[in-house]
């Protein structure tokens, strides 16, 4: 089987991180977040992943060339040199997508993270045995969103409406799909939404299905949701695999701490905290519903809350970081500053404090 992954463009929504790298690296839960869905994929039986991009292709496959061997999947690039929405990449990646074997084929949005339930997907889409099969979501507002009305029963889909006023329902489309070839017929090579014009399409021919996501869902290409999103990922690996969390007088709720991470005496960490690879917290450190990337340093008795420090940053002794402060690749926190929503951009040293959020160039 193979699948195709909507990287799109520059993840403006996730900057600073995304100016030192492409969104879908941007590490999450310890990894970068295109890899949570790359290693579901490979577990159902996909072969090759296709990376539709318009936006540093090159950054992209040179990472994954070394995943492309340890997992043993195949990884390309379909490069738009305009943007082409939702659809028109299905229409570029065409002759990547069909060989001939008839085999649906799954369609992923890189922002989305969930407990991908792929090998349910294909029961479900071969048993309905419609065109195409997208996977919905519970919201508590969704009034926010594109609502997908169907049928309780089947899951056949009846209609959308987009952010609607009064209540038709709670489901909304999660970004994760498995489409027969057939569906690549209805798209042209040209800026489409798969979303507003291709669905609607095969709802009225009656081949489109809905399966209701089990588990959590987050669409994190913003920092809060990012934030939300952690919280909701290390609490269903709680459930799954909680050996993978850390333990000890100094945890506090779901942490997970990369096994080349150094923790100092008498932290406090926890609840919801990544700390990647190579980082070092000192002594006294307190940290929660934060995530602290690769090569950072947290220094003694600083604080670190619902914020994310970037890779190879410092958050100086005694200081406060909080409140969504995103600190860029190669930042620098000196002692005892406040940092209150701050967005600082990389390579930057912060020396004097942050007291209402706004960006640091």
């Amino acid at each position: 089987m193979k699948a195709l992954i909507l990287v799109g463009g520059f993840g403006t929504r996730l900057r600073p991180l995304t100016l030192s790298v492409p969104k879908p690296l941007v590490d999450f839960g310890n990894k970068p977040m295109i890899l949570h869905q790359i290693e579901a994929l490979k577990e159902v039986g996909v072969t090759e992943v296709v990376l539709a991009i318009n936006y540093q292709p090159e950054v992209m496959l040179n990472f994954l060339k070394d995943f492309e061997s340890k997992l043993g999947i195949k990884i390309t690039c379909s490069q738009e040199t305009e943007p082409l929405g939702t659809a028109g990449p299905l229409a570029l990646a065409r002759d990547k997508l069909v060989d001939g074997s008839g085999d649906p084929f799954f369609v992923l949005n890189s922002d989305v993270i969930s407990e991908y339930p792929f090998a349910e997907l294909i029961q479900f889409h071969k048993a309905h045995g419609g065109e195409a099969t997208i996977m919905v979501t519970k919201v508590d507002e969704p009034s926010k969103y594109g609502v997908v009305v169907m049928e309780e029963a089947t899951g056949k889909v009846e209609r959308f409406v987009e952010k609607p006023k009064a209540f038709v329902g709670n489901k909304i489309n999660a970004g994760i799909y498995l489409l027969n070839p057939s569906v690549l017929d209805r798209i042209e090579l040209k800026p489409t939404s798969i979303e507003k014009e291709v669905f609607p399409r095969i709802a009225a021919d009656s081949g489109l299905f809905g399966m209701v996501l089990p588990g959590f869902w987050m669409d994190i290409g913003q920092p809060r949701d990012y934030i939300t999103g952690l919280r909701l990922y290390l609490d269903s690996l709680r459930k799954k695999a909680p050996g993978k969390l850390a333990s000890g007088a100094h945890v506090l709720g779901n942490v997970l701490v990369h096994e080349t991470a150094v923790i100092g005496e008498g932290c406090l960490i926890g609840p919801d905290v990544a700390v990647g690879p190579g980082c070092v917290v000192e002594a006294g450190v307190r940290l929660s519903r934060c995530t602290v990337m690769r090569g950072a340093r947290v220094k003694q008795h600083a604080c670190v809350s619902s914020s994310i420090i970037g890779w190879h940053s410092t958050v100086g002794k005694w200081a406060r970081v909080e409140n969504m402060t995103i600190l860029g690749e190669d930042v620098h926190v000196c002692d005892e500053i406040y940092s209150n929503g701050g967005v600082v951009l990389p390579h930057k040293e912060i020396k004097s404090s942050i007291l209402k959020p706004e960006i640091v160039m």
